[in-house]
């Protein structure tokens, strides 16, 4: 196997494990590593490894992909690996942030330019590590900073919720969350890996073309089954039982772009909107 197609996944989660799969099915060699690597199920073709042991890995790989978060130490890859950037073989570093750096917005339009602004202090966690990131750049690599909106697909609809009568629609007009499928983000990263740019450091948005009200992908998500969508419940009301993160997620309102990312990429995504996004994902799971 060519050294340029060994690509090392930090954390083999839900994201991860979708671009280890593509990866493999594409032709690269995939370490994934785990704090529990006897506990993982890895895609076909793709080899766990020890967290805590994967420093030859890292020093080894010229791709790397990093999904898992920074804790209140900071980023535990670069906490515990980053000597192997001194190896120099590094030629893409990109890691999964999030468009919560950006902050509350009320309501308005950020782009790949915009300034962040976070004001959780998960997020305010997140934009020290991509700073981090930024130093710790190796001179000949890319790093691409990909901030991601949510994340769903198979497992992570709302389907089961419907299903069991549980799920609530939550209305709060002019609320909108940017998402995005989870093939989709293997899809964006694979045209990153595969074609990347000069030297450098770039930001990309992981989000689909239509944020969108959680009252509206909860009502197409009960089409889809042929049910009628839970009752509306106003916000005020609902988060009376929210826990502290739902409300965290809720207190920030923003519309994220993604045209710069799109472009930088060369790709279409796969599921434009939560409209083929669910269905798709109803007809996986």
């Amino acid at each position: 196997m060519e050294q340029n197609k060994l690509l090392i996944i930090a954390g083999l989660g839900y994201a991860g494990r979708a671009v280890a799969e593509a990866a493999s099915t594409a032709g690269w060699r995939v370490i994934g590593t785990s704090r529990q690597p006897e506990a993982v199920r890895a895609p076909p073709g793709v080899e766990v490894i020890s967290f805590d042991a994967a420093g030859p890995a890292f020093a080894a790989a010229s791709h790397w992909l990093i999904t898992t978060p920074p804790d209140e130490a900071g980023d535990p890859v670069l906490r515990r690996h980053a000597a192997a950037l001194a190896s120099g073989k590094q030629r893409w570093i990109g890691y999964l942030s999030t468009t919560g750096v950006y902050g509350d917005r009320a309501g308005g339009t950020v782009d790949e330019a915009t300034p962040p602004a976070p004001g959780q202090p998960r997020s305010q966690r997140r934009l020290a590590a991509e700073e981090a990131w930024r130093a710790a750049r190796p001179a000949g690599a890319v790093l691409d900073l990909c901030r991601v909106g949510g994340i769903y697909g198979p497992g992570r609809a709302p389907f089961a919720e419907l299903r069991a009568g549980v799920a609530r629609c939550v209305v709060k007009p002019g609320h909108s969350f940017s998402r995005i499928h989870r093939d989709d983000i293997a899809h964006a990263v694979m045209a990153a890996i595969s074609n990347p740019p000069p030297p450098g450091c770039r930001v990309l948005n992981f989000v689909d073309d239509v944020p969108a009200e959680s009252a509206a992908v909860m009502e197409e998500a009960a089409r889809l089954l042929g049910m009628p969508p839970p009752a509306a419940v106003p916000f005020e009301e609902a988060r009376l039982s929210m826990s502290p993160m739902a409300l965290s997620f809720w207190s920030e309102n923003r519309r994220v772009a993604n045209a710069a990312t799109k472009a930088a990429l060369g790709i279409a995504w796969r599921y434009p909107s939560y409209r083929e996004g669910l269905a798709v994902s109803l007809a996986e799971e």
